[in-house]
């Protein structure tokens, strides 16, 4: 197992900051500050509790988000870099051509400069691409620099945390430099694969008269789905130049003999890789996660054969936030596999919009780069909250609701013990964006789709103008996992689907890797072109069931219904691997 450790790739802050201020010269005086996230609300997360103030001199980890330069053409790129009929379709950027697009002005690092020196802030990092800075400093000194912070430890079980309560201020200097300060306000998402055992959620259907026994199964396996999704035994990697990677967060661990265990069970018929080749991050020894286990054991199983990289987040600090950490080790490494699957996501009215609309930008970066992402779409289904006078109205994930990444929901079999036709997994997070607009890859399917649909929820619970997901599916109901050395049935959620749906992808950029073609790289305008081209048998379109949503009067539990193309639900349908290999070898 080789470790990959990111630290030496970071750039000390000592060099790019200068020396420190002397200590007899009296700070400069900033201005009275403003909040760059007015709109962040601090939730303690259920199972959380405050544990008291955290001492003066204790050492916090603070991530600062520098304003990056060029946004409008970086985004202006990526759309002809995703295009198939574009010129440059294909043609990604390097790191470091990705760090000349977006790195700071020298007027910003200056003013952040400054602005850490009064403070004596010394011990900083810079990410290769300039535009983060992870800055270590007594909790004192965290709550002078940002006034109204009061840092205070939570605890839920055996995990802890560090953050504040009340809203941070910036001075109005770095109002045009600093976009947000990371590792107050934001707990650690908590999403869970779902367990859960047959007939209690889907209505039963009546068997078909004529069966093939082959076509039985008690659970997804790797041989479920490979016959649902028509890969032969041969199709596996084979480009030595071709990869994928999974991250985990929250202290959520595999392990390498649960690897090896399921590959024994489940992997006889085609080759296989038994072990991850990269890990980057720490790796902890505890349990093993039945998230981490079921990501890695289904992303290897589906791309089989293909050298695959695990990226552990857990938080080396209580004052971290693990995802923003995966994206600063995505801005710090030149060499990436071309395929992430990530089941993580938050409610988009937790999250401030400075704090998304910059997650947002890094996704634009990896998609310059030719890296695939590919997010769980969430298993609440259309989500609900309740807003002012009683009412409620849907609830979207995000990042499932970037338009940069690419969203999958669940199935499951209409026949729960048959390898049979897919319905709505009524748990497949679905819905519209209430923070980004409508991307035009996505207009005339989602046009379609609600000028078409035959029952529709009312207009006041969804923004109809946002980005609408999931883009695709695949099965999320009852997977075999083995975790902790013990093969567990009934694993359920989009956690599973997206492995699934990401070694397919894997497979696909294998195939174009071979060929000398460039990887397919950022998704969805390929794949909504692709109904364009009279290429609509590379799914299979998922047409019934609906999926769960607010439990009021008026729409009783109800969200929206899959229904023929692409639906919110289960995007343009399910997989048929031969079709959609031969459709994006094409491109």
């Amino acid at each position: 197992m080789a470790l990959l450790r990111v630290l030496p790739l970071l750039v000390v802050a000592a060099a790019c900051l200068g020396p420190p201020a002397r200590a007899a010269l009296p700070p400069p005086r900033w201005s009275a500050g403003r909040s760059p996230e007015p709109d962040q609300p601090f939730r303690v997360p259920d199972g959380w509790r405050r544990l008291g103030r955290v001492a003066p001199s204790e050492v916090l980890s603070l991530t600062l988000a520098l304003r990056q330069q060029q946004v409008g053409r970086l985004a202006e790129l990526v759309e002809r870099l995703s295009a198939p009929d574009s010129p440059q379709y294909g043609q990604f950027l390097t790191l470091e051509e990705v760090r000349a697009l977006v790195k700071p002005s020298s007027l910003t690092t200056g003013t952040v400069q400054k602005w850490l020196e009064a403070h004596g802030v010394q011990d900083c990092q810079a990410v290769h691409t300039g535009d983060f800075l992870q800055c270590q400093m007594p909790t004192r000194v965290a709550e002078q620099l940002l006034p109204g912070a009061q840092f205070h430890r939570y605890g839920n079980g055996e995990r802890s945390a560090v953050r504040s309560p009340s809203p941070y201020a910036l001075p109005e200097e770095l109002a045009e430099h600093v976009e947000f300060v990371g590792g107050l306000h934001r707990f650690p998402a908590d999403r869970k694969a779902v367990i859960r055992g047959w007939g209690t959620e889907q209505p039963e259907q009546p068997l078909p008269r004529t069966v093939v026994l082959s076509s039985f199964h008690l659970g997804v396996t790797p041989a479920v789905i490979r016959k649902r999704y028509n890969l032969t035994d041969s199709d596996v990697g084979a480009a030595a130049n071709n990869s994928q990677a999974c991250a985990q967060f929250l202290e959520q661990y595999f392990h390498q003999a649960d690897l090896a265990e399921f590959m024994q069970l489940f992997g006889g018929g085609f080759p296989h890789h038994s072990s991850v080749d990269q890990i980057v991050g720490r790796q902890g020894r505890g349990k093993a996660g039945v998230e981490a286990s079921l990501d890695v054991e289904y992303l290897m199983s589906t791309g089989a054969n293909i050298s695959t990289w695990v990226f552990s987040n857990a938080g080396r600090h209580e004052s971290q936030e693990p995802f923003l950490d995966w994206l600063l080790v995505l801005s710090n490494m030149s060499a990436l596999p071309w395929v992430h699957t990530v089941s993580y996501g938050d409610d988009e009215d937790s999250l401030s919009q400075a704090y998304m609309a910059r997650v947002n930008v890094e996704f634009m970066k990896a998609a310059a780069r030719g890296i695939s992402i590919l997010f769980a779409s969430g298993d609440s289904g259309a989500g609900c909250r309740k807003v002012s006078g009683g009412k409620h109205v849907f609830r979207p994930s995000f990042p499932a609701s970037s338009p940069y990444v690419t969203t999958v929901g669940g199935t499951s079999f209409q026949h729960p013990f048959l390898v049979s036709a897919e319905v709505v997994d009524y748990i497949s997070g679905g819905g519209f964006s209430n923070v980004f607009p409508m991307p035009g890859y996505q207009t005339a399917a989602v046009k379609q789709f609600l000028s078409t649909a035959p029952k529709l929820p009312p207009a006041s619970y969804y923004n109809s103008s946002g980005r609408a997901y999931p883009d695709l599916a695949a099965l999320s109901d009852n997977y075999w996992v083995v975790t902790n050395r013990i093969p567990m049935p009934w694993v359920s959620g989009t956690s599973a689907s997206t492995p699934v749906v990401g070694g397919i992808v894997a497979l696909i950029n294998d195939r174009r890797l071979q060929r000398g073609l460039p990887p397919l790289g950022f998704l969805n305008p390929a794949l909504y072109r692709l109904q364009k081209g009279g290429a609509a048998s590379a799914f299979y379109d998922v047409t019934e069931g609906c999926h769960l949503s607010c439990l009021d009067a008026t729409v009783e539990g109800q969200g929206f219904c899959a229904v023929p193309a692409w639906d919110p639900v289960t995007g343009w349908g399910t997989p048929n691997f031969p079709e959609l290999l031969h459709a994006l070898l094409g491109q």
